[in-house]
């Protein structure tokens, strides 16, 4: 059936175009349609075997370069006439490793839509052939009639055609933090926000009040959770900005592959060389340059990072998302939950014509607070927990946190009658059985309806008429904590001798002495503002996305510092986001820092609105409806405790602590990470660079410098533990005052590029003058061997150089990060062994150096600390400049 706005209908319309009535459907309709239409689930995407997700592991740059190198090193053995598997074997041991990681990564990564399947309702009561019977969810066709009651999950989307004091908590799909009171009144517009269509109730939302009727005019996908669940399958995810970061440095290094083996290709040529020598030269010195184990050192930071933000109560599902974090720009929060508590507070009180702040001490038999909790429906579980309307819970817990003993007060009030709530009067009233055989009528509503109903009102114990300034002074201060988003109700009380014969809102709700008002709100996380600023600190912007109304929204961002309290066009509403185009809202996006009742497909929009500025953009949320703008973010940030399964199967992280001040010190940890990353590919490329340009030279130079054993080895040794230990570093200081590095941003940026060039060439040059030193007073092994341990040993010393960029090593403790310096101590052993252990060296073409040798050897290794110090003073120079 096509889409069609049923909120906006006549009941007669609706009847005609969906072919029923209140009676029902008859089972052979009800099974025709259901052949039709299909069954009321959720559908799957096209879910991808284990072996796909395993091949797409491949299909990454720089894990295409690795398979290529690995096969090229084959090749070359082979032509050589030296079959030799060793480098091919450790690659492809990488990429598989690398890969592994990845599908395990994954293997929770699609679990939103069943999520979703396991929300909706096992049960409903339904007309048909004019009975009532009950029938499994799947089972409900469109044109059935739907029975309602608290405590139910409605089974699909309805037009309410009856509602007895209803009302359905849609939190989870609209993000509105009180249950939605629902009546048959139709929207005055066709484009009503789901929050606004009234006379709705939504599949997957559960009545926590009330009865009602309606007639099913949605089910399965075409459901508004159903559509969710279409953006959820249909979403493709975006690449991460590491993985960006990765396939850009991959096309880098093989452009500069490419050159090098150009170079050396045509140099040999001119020199007069065989053609096919020095293309298997070109191709070996190549493969030398690949920094085979950067994929899994990359990963093996990222898990590091997890186990570290993990203890910091921030789950990361998704390794990359650890980096991603680190570069975030914009945080898109949702409201409800995230910023605040979910829970609604009482937080203003008036009473004896003054208004009094929640905090202050007050009487523990103050009448307004007795109204609003014997007029009250909340119960407690069986573990002290209040359950009942999040409004009426919170006039309970008012109660218990001013040490109002409540049990006592009900059961010297024991309620004998009541008028329930319904949404015409706004009004509630409860009668209570005194000592005296008189009767308490305890009252609580809307204040304008209920100060109608008042002839009087309490001031301090005395009762006195309500005149026209005491009814201005009222309705100012209502309005007052109106204008602050707090919701008010009234409480008003009177004392019957006895009972009415009809006990109705007529003859009980006259008459009454007005007590006070209470006025509510959904308050922010008292952590939530202190983050927020350190956020804006360090350059990071955070909106708030929200279904709830346009006042509460801008009452509480302005209370975090969102925006301003003189600011008046930082917050747009859905319909008003709805008259914008796509362009429209990319040019204006950066104007707004609020969005009022928005649904789903709008939080998809604004994301992207802000990725069209190539932003990196964080998405947080707890609800349904954050699913499809969680997955559609940079980086999806899903809430632990509060949060459905829905939002958190859709997320790359998840708080466990449900604290936005969690978020901050992942975006911390996240620029470390970063760094360490960029630390470990300048150790990895300027030591790859430096074994390049080496072998470059001496290949052209006619030396014999270094075996094919040796560069397998400091590979191996030097690269590999030292990379790891680096992942490890402390966070640079001041992380947190810098600005976000976003997208165009890489792991060559910041003077990594130009420090691994010099870098790179100051170690060739201090192996090629060691070899050539060797070469002129000892023999070609001792040359050799020289050359090899110098070689290992100047990345090893290295290491400690790429701590930092700029600055010099001693600024800080250069031996704080323990692991690292077990790393290089395990590291040089390795290296130093197959020199020293007889046998071994045989093995390894090593010759036994002399006591002199040594220190040669160990004094031009340790030489690479001063000069890249001196190096790092003259670009400090040049930047100040």
């Amino acid at each position: 059936m096509s889409e069609q706005n049923f909120f906006s209908m006549e009941e007669q319309e609706v009847f005609a175009t969906l072919d029923s009535s209140k009676s029902g459907l008859s089972s052979q309709e009800a099974k025709h349609r259901l052949e039709k239409y299909g069954e009321n689930i959720l559908e799957e995407g096209e879910k991808r075997s284990l072996l796909q997700k395993f091949i797409d592991q491949f299909k990454d740059f720089m894990i295409a370069i690795l398979v290529i190198s690995a096969i090229a090193s084959v090749v070359v053995s082979f032509v050589e006439g030296e079959p030799d598997f060793h480098d091919a074997i450790i690659i492809m041991l990488v990429v598989i490793l690398n890969a592994v990681l990845g599908v395990a990564q994954e293997a929770k990564a699609e679990e939103a839509v069943n999520a979703l399947k396991k929300m909706a309702s096992p049960a409903a009561r339904v007309i048909r052939d004019g009975h009532t019977l009950s029938l499994k969810s799947e089972e409900i066709v469109i044109g059935d009639i739907v029975l309602l009651e608290a405590g139910d999950v409605v089974p699909a989307d309805l037009r309410l055609l009856e509602a007895n004091s209803l009302k359905i908590e849609e939190a989870a799909l609209t993000g509105e933090s009180v249950p939605v009171e629902k009546s048959l009144t139709i929207p005055e517009t066709q484009e009503a926000g789901i929050g606004d269509r009234i006379n709705m109730a939504f599949s997957s939302t559960n009545v926590t009040y009330g009865r009602g009727m309606g007639i099913v005019c949605a089910t399965g996908m075409s459901t508004e959770v159903g559509k969710i669940a279409s953006m959820l399958v249909s979403e493709k995810e975006s690449k991460t900005p590491l993985q960006e970061n990765q396939d850009q440095l991959g096309k880098w290094l093989t452009i500069a592959i490419l050159i090098i083996a150009a170079i050396i290709f045509g140099i040999g040529l001119l020199q007069g060389r065989e053609a096919t020598v020095m293309l298997l030269t070109a191709i070996s010195i190549a493969v030398a340059a690949i920094p085979e184990g950067l994929p899994a050192i990359s990963t093996i930071i990222l898990a590091l990072g997890t186990r570290t933000m993990a203890d910091k109560q921030a789950l990361v599902r998704k390794l990359p998302a650890v980096e991603t974090l680190g570069g975030t720009e914009i945080i898109c929060s949702d409201k409800t939950g995230t910023l605040t508590l979910n829970q609604m507070t009482v937080e203003k009180i008036f009473y004896n014509n003054e208004l009094h702040d929640s905090t202050e001490d007050i009487v523990s038999d103050l009448t307004v607070l007795r109204s609003v909790i014997l007029a009250n429906d909340t119960k407690f579980d069986a573990t002290g927990n209040l359950i009942g309307d999040p409004t009426e819970t919170a006039f309970i817990q008012f109660g218990l946190d001013k040490h109002i003993n409540i049990s006592d007060m009900l059961s010297q009030y024991p309620r004998i009658a009541e008028v329930p709530f319904d949404s015409d009067r706004k009004l509630m009233s409860t009668i209570h059985q005194l000592p005296d055989n008189r009767y308490l009528v305890a009252v609580k509503g809307a204040p304008d309806q209920l100060l109608n109903r008042c002839v009087s009102y309490d001031n301090n114990g005395t009762i006195e008429a309500l005149n026209e300034d005491t009814q201005q002074l009222i309705s100012a201060n209502n309005s007052a904590m109106a204008r602050q988003a707090l919701r008010v109700l009234a409480g008003a009380y009177t004392f019957i001798d006895a009972l009415p014969e009809t006990i109705s809102s007529e003859t009980i709700e006259k008459d009454l002495i007005f007590a006070g008002l209470v006025g509510m709100i959904d308050p922010e996380r008292t952590e939530a503002a202190e983050a927020i600023a350190v956020a804006k600190q360090a350059g990071i912007r955070t909106i708030m996305i929200t279904g709830d109304h346009r006042d509460t929204a801008e009452a509480i961002a302005k209370r975090l510092g969102i925006i301003e309290d003189n600011q008046t066009d930082a917050v747009l509403t859905g319909a008003q986001l709805d008259g914008l185009s796509d362009e429209e809202l990319r040019q204006h996006v950066a104007q707004y820092s609020v969005y009022a009742r928005v649904s789903p497909e709008h939080k998809v929009r604004i994301v992207k609105a802000w990725q069209s500025h190539n932003k990196v953009v964080a998405m947080t949320g707890d609800g349904v409806n954050d699913a499809p703008s969680l997955k559609a973010a940079d980086i999806g940030i899903g809430m632990g405790i509060t949060g459905t399964e829905v939002s958190k199967g859709a997320s790359d992280m998840v708080l466990a602590d449900d604290n936005f001040k969690t978020i901050v010190a992942a975006v911390e940890e996240g620029r470390k990470v970063f760094s360490n990353i960029q630390k470990a590919v300048q150790y990895l490329l300027s030591a790859n660079l430096g074994e390049v340009l080496t072998l470059f030279i001496a290949t052209m130079a006619g030396w014999s410098i270094l075996a094919p054993i040796h560069i397998l080895w400091i590979n191996l040794v030097t690269d590999v533990f030292p990379a790891i230990a680096l992942g490890l570093e402390e966070s640079d200081k001041g992380v947190m005052q810098l600005k976000p590095r976003g997208k165009s941003s890489n792991f060559l940026s910041n003077g990594v590029l130009e420090s691994i060039i010099y870098q790179g060439i100051l170690e060739a040059s201090l192996t090629l003058g060691i070899y050539w030193y060797a070469e002129m007073h000892y023999n070609h092994l001792v040359a050799q061997t020289m050359a090899f341990v110098t070689l290992g040993l100047i990345q090893l010393f290295h290491a400690f150089n790429v701590k930092y960029v700029y600055d010099s090593l001693f600024t800080s403790k250069p031996f704080q990060n323990k692991w690292f310096n077990y790393a290089v101590v395990v590291s040089a052993m390795l290296l130093l062994a197959v020199v020293i252990i007889p046998g071994v060296n045989t093995f390894f073409d090593s010759a036994s150096l002399s006591g002199i040798q040594w220190l040669i050897v160990f004094g031009v290794a340790f030489s690479i600390i001063p000069i890249v110090e001196l190096c790092k003073i003259i670009l400090r120079l040049a930047h100040k400049r």
